[in-house]
């Protein structure tokens, strides 16, 4: 079982989201879900370069902070699909906000990244 080696700071707004939403693909995930990709295999087409071990990982770390559900049915070969909580709901004007400002400021952000790779 994983323990944590740093402990939890949780003093403000901004230690509670970057607790929440840390991972690769998180805000992905979210979004492909709120999309209408509810399955895990549609979850993993959007997102191709993500193992299905590290998604089911960040699924699951999404589900125990309650921003989706996790919904199975009882049939054989079993399905399973995600779906966004109310609370989970209150997020996606907020990833909308940060894909715009990324949008907006593309060039200058692919400047600045692209040069510290070639360092």
């Amino acid at each position: 079982m994983y323990k944590r080696k740093i402990p939890l700071n949780l003093n403000c707004g901004l230690d509670l989201i970057g607790e929440v939403l840390y991972g690769k693909w998180k805000i992905r995930l979210l979004w492909f879900i709120n999309e209408g990709h509810k399955r895990p295999s549609e979850l993993q087409r959007k997102i191709p370069d993500a193992s299905r071990r590290v998604l089911n990982i960040q699924m699951k770390e999404l589900e125990e902070h309650e921003l989706i559900t996790k919904k199975v049915y009882p049939i054989v070969p079993p399905k399973v699909e995600y779906s966004l909580t109310d609370f989970g709901k209150t997020l996606i004007p907020v990833i909308l906000a940060l894909g715009n400002w990324g949008d907006e400021h593309e060039k200058r952000l692919r400047n600045v990244i692209l040069r510290q790779t070639e360092k």
